[in-house]
């Protein structure tokens, strides 16, 4: 997505080009293929969904063909991970590489522990004792019933008068892997009927894919996972210069 003159110019391919992605699971099919996927064009050139898509649908709110629309469908299928994952900027991630990206993003702590070591702030702490909880067993436990980001918003005392930058903490929180998005909900107004933009759910992933499956790198060195990320990078776009990759995944984590 490039803006000429003031105007989004979205990139993609020709609706009769045999390459072109034509539907929400050809999508996932080749998110698992590279392991990982921005959402938009960005500097390493191929790697994102929209140069995959046709550039004619986005924002139609064609369930078939928009792949805005298809973002909403992939991140409820749980299939892959979405999220702000890039540069504070949305993608997707597969389970295979999701537990790599949360060993090197976390740097091999969980959110406890990055809050006991004074590493998290107290606005990411509030946000994650909303969306986390433990059982009589001392088991981390999930909410019952899916909070939209509006209202989560609201419970954790954002907004006029209250803490600032949301977006902001948020998107870290993304970035970090703590929590990565998992449905969208148009909100309903007093007559029951579905206005505005959908809305995003957030969960920690722990919560759709389970903590062993997403921990499981945690036997390696976080820089050890950073490094697997970039050569993977590297091998499926090799024309890609190695300080335009760094600017999306990320630098290497210092040791905990």
């Amino acid at each position: 997505m490039a803006n000429e003159n003031g105007t989004w110019i979205m990139r993609g391919l020709s609706w009769d080009n045999p390459y072109r992605i034509r539907t929400w699971q050809e999508l996932v099919n080749w998110i698992n293929e590279i392991g990982f996927l921005p959402l938009f064009a960005n500097e390493v050139e191929g790697f994102s969904a929209e140069e995959h898509v046709s550039p004619d649908f986005w924002w139609t709110g064609n369930r078939q063909q928009d792949p805005w629309e298809w973002r909403e469908i992939i991140a409820a299928s749980h299939q892959v991970a979405y999220g702000k994952f890039f540069a504070n900027k949305a993608g997707f991630i597969s389970a295979e590489w999701l537990p790599y990206f949360a060993n090197f993003r976390r740097n091999g702590y969980d959110f406890d522990s990055r809050w006991e070591d004074g590493l998290a702030n107290r606005r990411e702490k509030v946000i994650m004792d909303l969306l986390t909880g433990k059982d009589e067993d001392g088991e981390t436990t999930f909410p019952d019933t899916q909070i939209l980001s509006t209202e989560l918003k609201k419970m954790a005392g954002f907004g006029k008068n209250g803490e600032k930058n949301y977006p902001g903490i948020i998107t870290s929180l993304q970035m970090q892997t703590y929590l990565v998005i998992t449905d969208f909900h148009r909100r309903i107004n007093k007559r029951g009927e579905e206005y505005g933009m959908a809305v995003s759910v957030m969960l920690p992933p722990e919560a759709i894919w389970g903590y062993e499956t997403v921990t499981q790198a945690y036997s390696e060195k976080p820089a050890e996972s950073w490094k697997r990320i970039v050569s993977r990078v590297k091998e499926r776009f090799p024309a890609a210069d190695e300080k335009d990759i760094i600017r999306l995944i990320g630098k290497k984590s210092s040791e905990p």
